[in-house]
């Protein structure tokens, strides 16, 4: 039994720790910075860079013109968005509240290492949940669009991601 209590415990501080170390903001942005092609930095970077909801979605809207969307792509893309954002917004609201209750129980000395890993393991269950609708979102908004309307989002996310990463200035050299 007392194994058993052990491994709970120190497998919940790992959990817990390695949660601590990976959202930091320094190494959260030394993984954006580095993350090279399609990681999910990268993706988180660029989620945040083009407004939120479902970023392809946002950026053909905002370049229908380019793309020459027809108005019922249009209508068809702001329902997606609209869906996800509708969605969306209740699972980031748990996601905040149950990472407020964690910080409440680390406070605690000793913390709770048992409460904090079902809070850790509830809050992943929601942003699991957001992860899909997300992925939802954006194979419905690709269904809308043609072969080639494709292709020129493509180019216009890399022109985008190309133009806010001039504006942050040079990357820091990794070592």
């Amino acid at each position: 039994m007392k194994k058993v209590r052990s491994f709970i415990v120190g497998s919940a501080i790992l959990t817990v720790t390695t949660g601590a170390v990976m959202s930091s903001p320094l190494v959260t942005f030394g993984q954006n910075e580095s993350a090279g092609k399609g990681g999910f930095g990268q993706r988180a970077r660029m989620h945040r860079f083009s407004g939120g909801g479902a970023p392809l979605i946002s950026i053909a809207l905002k370049h229908r013109s380019e793309l020459n969307l027809s108005n019922e792509q249009v209508a068809g893309l702001e329902k997606i968005r609209t869906h996800y954002q509708d969605q969306s917004a209740p699972l980031h609201q748990q996601v905040r509240g149950i990472e407020g209750e964690i910080s409440q129980l680390r406070q605690q000395s000793p913390a709770n290492l048992i409460q904090i890993k079902e809070k850790i393991e509830q809050s992943e269950k929601f942003r699991s949940e957001l992860r899909y609708l997300r992925e939802e979102a954006l194979e419905n908004g690709k269904s809308i669009l043609t072969a080639a309307q494709k292709d020129q989002l493509k180019s216009l996310v890399g022109s985008e991601h190309r133009e806010f990463r001039k504006r942050q200035g040079p990357t820091p050299k990794q070592s």
